[in-house]
């Protein structure tokens, strides 16, 4: 065991010395992974990962405080449900008082989990070398909690690494990991505060920018690895790669692309081209490159708007939830209570509201109900949501239907949902429950459910009418909760990605929805459905030309391309800089927010050195065009979350942007959507950044 020099200046520091003692056992090691026990050891565990060339990631552990004297640690809890007991003689502690701080621990370890990792999955363990790291050991309750529920996970090697620990502490952790590294164990230990000249507590931010800032290192080392690889040479360590530069200047690209754009002045003819290249097209989908700019949901509008009148568009698919979208649909329709498309949008009430309660799509639903208004029902164009976040909104809305066609069926769907009541109507707290053994896997009941709603909707398949549409709309519920189980059960796993079960809910959606209209068609001897679809560009580009695909993850354009080839497609938007409806974090209020200029080496920055305000690039059959846009570059990515001072790692991908889109529309200045509902943090905008400093 080595003594390093204290005290440290910090954790960065404390990771640095803590890495180089790694570093002769494990640097470059295959399959190797570095968890950090946040909040503190992150820090040191970004230090530890960039020098071992591997993985970060975390293992969410809570210390359960002595009541009365917090400070001291009687035992520690972490995910899995594993729970770590100190023998505390003589103390007193009663067992009431023992659950009030484990269920206290266990709510904040829940909401540390879903924090910290959003909807990525967590990284494989089974079958690897797995660091697990700390900024410091005192009695090591907390990492013998993690040790015990990491190897319930079947690494193939188990360490535990610190800067300074106690001397019995790194000793006793022998028992539970292959090896154990502690940087310095002084003595007496007292505290491991001591041994650091400055000691903040870590924020959540602060783990989130981190964990950014990992993620964007890592993908960047496999990426220029994966290129040298391509051109047969030898694999990079993180000290040999070079910053990721641009293929050809900007300016050099931006003169290639000036000649193929074909600039948007806001006449009719905008998008003869694109209307042209839908042809008979069955799918036409329609990105964006944030969440919250108004420009995005305008153009898309119109574009459109052109697709239903002048191509025959029978359907909207957009990246929302299927019952509250349904409320949209009966208003556009004619039917429901809702007195105007405002009141039809109130079903959104989950966060990011705004994405579809705001004005743009206020204008643009009332537009969609005047179109519809003088129609028979089957030339009706409907509105539809393809996501699958409202697991319990979904089950409500298939108990409702069944009370009223069925009580007896609607009594067995109920014993069957009731499997997710101890969940409170918290899809990740059952996602979590389910996946680490704390609660039962609701599976099962869920498929026995949709196999029932399958053979109902068969039974009524050859009678169009308003029975046979509500009995689909039930089926595509129940199809929901059947997919939304499986979706937050694997949020938690690293082995099925998450992500690609959305996007292949959305496929499934777009699918069902299809063959739904397409029976409808057929009726009333009408043409074939042909559907637009709206949502980001992320899940309608072609993953399969961005490192995206390099995860191993897919996503919607690409299925589709899969599937349908030329019947489908594929629009992206861009913007170089404006304002952004976003949050900051999950669930807290928008902001009405400064985007950035276009990084260097982006699409962005080239498209904005074209000196053209706005303007569309037709990428299908222009083959000079896709030889220019073939190389990578980096592409922007504003979701509902923004977070321009960790932008590079936080918002930014590689890609080919010939064979992700179709075609490209890109505005540079755009502006802020405006949500329905202002709060006061949107009204006030946004002190604008100064640049360099804000860098």
């Amino acid at each position: 065991m080595s003594h390093a020099e204290l005290p440290f200046q910090d954790r960065r520091h404390a990771g640095r010395v803590l890495a180089a003692q790694l570093a002769p056992q494990f640097a470059g090691l295959p399959n190797l992974l570095v968890l950090a026990l946040p909040r503190g050891g992150v820090a040191i565990g970004l230090e530890v990962a960039q020098a071992l060339d591997a993985p970060l990631d975390i293992f969410v552990v809570r210390k359960l405080g002595l009541p009365g004297r917090e400070e001291y640690a009687m035992g520690a809890i972490a995910s899995g449900g594993v729970r770590v007991m100190s023998p505390l003689p003589g103390l007193g502690i009663t067992p009431e008082q023992v659950a009030e701080v484990v269920a206290r621990e266990e709510a904040e370890l829940v909401r540390r989990e879903q924090r910290y990792r959003g909807p990525r999955p967590a990284l494989g363990i089974e079958g690897r070398t797995v660091v697990v790291v700390d900024d410091g050991l005192a009695t090591g309750a907390t990492m013998r909690a993690a040790m015990q529920a990491i190897a319930q996970q079947r690494p193939a090697r188990l360490v535990v690494a610190a800067p300074v620990g106690s001397h019995d502490a790194c000793q006793a952790l022998r028992e539970v990991a292959d090896d154990v590294v502690c940087a310095a164990t002084p003595a007496p230990f007292e505290a491991v505060s001591r041994w650091y000249r400055h000691f903040p507590q870590a924020s959540d931010e602060e783990v989130i920018a981190l964990l950014d800032a990992a993620r964007g290192a890592r993908e960047e080392a496999l990426r220029l690895n994966a290129l040298r690889r391509a051109a047969g040479g030898a694999l990079a360590t993180p000290a040999q790669q070079p910053q990721a530069g641009p293929t050809q200047p900007a300016s050099a690209l931006a003169d290639g692309l000036h000649q193929h754009l074909q600039p948007l002045t806001g006449s009719a003819q905008d998008y003869d081209a694109l209307l042209a290249l839908a042809g008979t097209a069955r799918f036409a989908l329609l990105g964006e490159a944030s969440h919250g700019t108004r420009e995005f949901y305008r153009e898309r509008a119109v574009i459109t708007q052109r697709l239903i009148v002048e191509k025959g568009f029978t359907a909207l698919a957009v990246e929302a939830d299927w019952p509250d979208a349904l409320r949209v649909n009966r208003y556009v329709r004619g039917l429901g209570e809702d007195l105007d498309a405002a009141q039809a949008l109130s079903g959104f009430r989950r966060f990011p509201a705004w994405m579809w309660r705001n004005t743009e799509v206020r204008d643009f639903v009332e537009w969609l109900r005047q179109h519809n208004a003088s129609r028979p029902p089957e030339a009706q164009v409907g509105f539809y949501g393809m996501d699958l976040y409202s697991l319990f909104t979904s089950i409500e809305q298939v108990m409702a239907y069944l009370r009223q066609v069925d009580p007896e069926a609607a009594e067995r769907a109920r014993h069957r949902y009731s499997c997710f009541d101890h969940a409170a109507e918290d899809s990740q707290a059952y996602g979590y429950a389910a996946h680490f053994g704390m609660a039962p896997s609701c599976e099962d009941a869920v498929v026995q459910q949709l196999r029932e709603m399958n053979q109902r909707a068969a039974t009524l398949s050859g009678t169009p009418g308003m029975a046979h549409d509500e009995a689909f709309y039930a089926q595509q519920n129940a199809r929901l909760v059947r997919n939304a189980e499986e979706y937050y059960r694997t949020m938690f796993r690293a082995r099925v990605s998450s992500w690609n079960l959305r996007d292949s809910h959305m496929v499934e959606t777009l699918q069902a929805l299809q063959s739904h209209l397409g029976a409808l068609a057929a009726a009333h001897g009408g043409p074939p459905p042909r559907i637009a679809v709206w949502a980001h560009n992320s899940h309608l580009g072609d993953a399969g030309a961005t490192e995206m695909g390099e995860r191993g993850e897919w996503n919607v354009g690409q299925l589709m391309r899969d599937r349908y080839g030329g019947d489908a497609v594929l629009v992206g938007f861009s913007t170089h800089h404006g304002t952004v409806t976003a949050a900051h974090d999950w669930d807290t209020p928008a902001r009405r927010r400064q985007v950035r200029p276009g990084l260097r080496g982006s699409w962005e920055e080239a498209f904005h050195q074209t000196g053209t305000e706005r303007f569309l690039l037709m990428l299908r059959g222009n083959e000079a065009l896709r030889r220019l846009a073939e190389p990578l570059r980096l592409q922007r990515a504003i979701g509902v979350i923004y977070r321009p001072e960790t932008e590079r790692q936080s918002h930014y991908f590689h890609t080919r942007l010939a064979r992700q889109f179709d075609a490209m529309v890109h505005i540079d200045e755009t502006h802020a959507l405006e949500p329905l509902e202002k709060n006061d943090l949107w009204s006030d905008g946004e002190v604008p950044e100064t640049y360099p400093s804000g860098m």
